[in-house]
């Protein structure tokens, strides 16, 4: 793991109304010796008593505001706290804990400073819209960065608190995951890229692949904008 402590890491685990699935993530987080934050974001059900029961560390939202905004705020706890690597799992089940000790020793490469999962090299499973609009994305994103990114829209990632210290996150929903990537590039981290197993379970998706590809549209025409007045 390239002389990353595990005391020195924190798995953040955004989670809304993920009470069926969170316990197996939890359990195996804690399993490999990690802490792991769960952000509850405004769920109706028993997610942040689950989270409670199983000894996580748990940060509760008064309303539900999206899955940036359940970063942002997790990222504002860890840098009150000595952690110096930040993980991020989707609650849902489909990221396999076994995986996390690979993002670590992405992290510890020359200069790489954010390390993301990759499912595109075996996106069997994944449906097609969603297949289609995430290379799509990718390969805008990895233009803008000037860096190959094949799997900008994976939700499994890792980043040194260097990071979370330098960069500035402004989205509330699922377009934080290509604003933290903007930035780190921006500020002159290299972004890594980790080959990972997703499960699908076959439940319903909080993505919406048209929708969101909207979304990051309209949040990328603001994002430049700001970045051009900023130059001027």
């Amino acid at each position: 793991m390239a002389g990353i402590e595990r005391a020195g890491v924190c798995v953040v685990v955004p989670a809304f109304n993920e009470e069926a699935s969170l316990e197996g993530l939890v359990r195996g987080v804690q399993e490999k010796g990690f802490d792991v934050l769960v952000v509850d974001d405004g769920s109706s059900d028993q997610t942040l008593r689950k989270a409670e029961a199983l000894k996580a560390k748990t940060l509760a939202l008064p309303a539900n505001g999206g899955k940036g905004t359940a970063l942002r705020k997790a990222f504002e706890w860890l840098l009150r706290r000595p952690y110096s690597v930040v993980v991020l799992m989707d609650a849902d089940g489909q990221h396999d804990p076994s995986e996390i000790d690979r993002f670590l020793c992405a992290l510890g490469r020359d200069g790489v400073g954010v390390a993301v999962g990759n499912r595109m090299h075996d996106p069997e499973g994944m449906p097609w819209i969603r297949r289609l609009t995430n290379r799509f994305l990718s390969w805008i994103l990895s233009r803008l960065t000037g860096q190959n990114i094949p799997d900008s829209q994976c939700g499994y990632r890792a980043m040194k608190r260097e990071v979370l210290e330098s960069i500035t996150l402004t989205t509330a929903r699922f377009e934080t995951e290509s604003e933290m990537l903007l930035e780190a590039a921006r500020k002159g981290f290299a972004i890594g890229s980790v080959p990972i197993r997703c499960v699908y379970h076959g439940g319903k998706s909080r993505i919406h692949p048209l929708a969101d590809t909207w979304r990051f549209f309209r949040f990328l025409a603001g994002y430049l904008l700001r970045r051009r007045d900023d130059a001027v």
